[in-house]
């Protein structure tokens, strides 16, 4: 008898090795970035006593890359073999990190900002070329629950993260930290050695110049009624969550009327529910459709969202916060899954590069204009328009609903 969504367990989903190769990888990928973020941050704001232009410049080291090279990354990654691809990447990494050590020893101080840039950079040939991975080695029915626990390793991470990075900093220095991010991307890349040979058939593909292929990955986009929709859904998403990511303070000193400090507990909330998303979520993706787990996460924050705007109490705006945390990883992990069941192996690189600036750019932008917006406008009023531009993203979703049913009556018909 076939095995329905409701029949796989977690043991199944650790058996098969790629998901848990990638996983152990990942664990120590993160190890080596929130040592890298918060040591770095810290070091930067010590050496240049809080100046906010050289702090803002570790922001620009590490996002710049998603909109300059994740495009030609995911290109990059269809061409060439995803294994070795990840492996180079993560050995690259630690080759730059620990030249940015030596320079530390006998040079200026300033190199630091090399290292998160050259990891952030390799970061867009490798993250593509995991995905592509999933595509080729894990069977469909384990995609979705994969991508839960991906998703679990990364929420696990907003909340130990930060306490690694700093407590590495504080008591160890910038040089162990160093030597810490080196060595986590050399586990990592040395772990990836397990995963399955490349196969042979991919090296003697057709070849294609660089050009053409990236011509036809937009086009492959645009052509596909799933993608395109999710594109306009991941728009309005971005220009949500980036009207009001600055403003969470505001909440804090303005709505509550409590000291700035007290936005930690807003942000453990949110990584709290995060995690516990994350778990939650393996159980809800074995028999939820991805678009259903998509637009369930986004519902839900819009929701968020409104409640953070209106609300005066403290145990209220948390509540809103831990929620919204709850659901967050079903946004990526619909995200994700959406992605991988609604594009070809060969195009997996490219339909992430197009996506995920899509995502950071819309973000970015409301970023830049939430500032001046929040002087014309109310907090309420920037908080409910967030909320507006979820529902948005919904709507987008609706005729994959639609698309989904049919074929399951289709399913049922047979």
């Amino acid at each position: 008898m076939e095995k329905t969504k409701s029949d796989i367990t977690v043991g199944a989903l650790f058996r098969n090795q790629v998901i848990r190769t990638i996983l152990l990888s990942v664990f120590f990928l993160q190890i080596g970035i929130w040592v890298r973020n918060y040591s770095i941050l810290l070091y930067v704001i010590e050496r240049t006593h809080e100046n906010p232009v050289a702090v803002s410049l570790i922001s620009v080291a590490e996002f710049a890359p998603i909109f300059l090279f994740s495009f030609i990354g995911g290109t990059f990654a269809d061409r060439w073999r995803p294994k070795r691809t990840m492996i180079w990447c993560d050995f690259l990494s630690a080759l730059s990190i620990f030249v940015v050590l030596l320079t530390l020893l006998f040079g200026s101080w300033k190199v630091i900002f090399f290292a998160t840039l050259v990891s952030s950079i390799l970061s867009q040939f490798s993250q593509p070329s995991g995905m592509k991975l999933f595509k080729i080695h894990v069977k469909e029915e384990l995609i979705q629950m994969g991508m839960s626990m991906y998703q679990t390793v990364f929420a696990l991470f907003m909340i130990l993260g930060p306490i690694i990075g700093t407590f590495v900093f504080q008591h160890y220095g910038i040089n162990a930290a160093i030597a810490i991010m080196g060595i986590a991307f050399l586990l990592s890349a040395a772990i990836l050695f397990m995963l399955p040979p490349d196969k042979e058939s991919e090296e003697n593909q057709e070849k294609t110049t660089l050009l053409n292929e990236m011509k036809a990955g937009f086009r492959y986009v645009w052509n596909s009624r799933a993608l395109t929709l999710l594109g306009g859904c991941f728009a309005a998403a971005g220009l949500g969550l980036g009207l009001t990511q600055p403003l969470a303070v505001f909440l804090v000193t303005e709505r509550l009327g409590l000291p700035k400090e007290q936005l930690q507990w807003l942000m453990a909330a949110f990584g709290i529910g995060m995690i516990l998303g994350g778990g939650l979520t393996i159980g809800l993706a074995k028999k939820t459709p991805p678009q259903i787990l998509l637009a369930l996460g986004m519902s839900v924050s819009a929701i968020g969202f409104f409640v953070m705007g209106v609300s005066d109490q403290l145990w209220l705006t948390l509540t809103a916060q831990f929620i919204s945390g709850l659901f967050m990883p079903c946004i990526h992990i619909g995200i994700n899954t959406m992605i991988l069941q609604n594009t070809e192996a060969a195009f997996i690189g490219r339909v992430n590069g197009i996506l995920n600036p899509m995502f950071m750019g819309t973000m970015v932008i409301s970023m830049s204009a939430s500032g001046w917006l929040k002087k014309t406008f109310s907090l309420l009023t920037m908080y409910e328009a967030s909320a507006l531009l979820f529902i948005v993203g919904v709507l987008a979703l609706v005729p994959l609903f639609k698309r989904s049913s049919s074929v399951l009556k289709g399913t049922e018909e047979m």
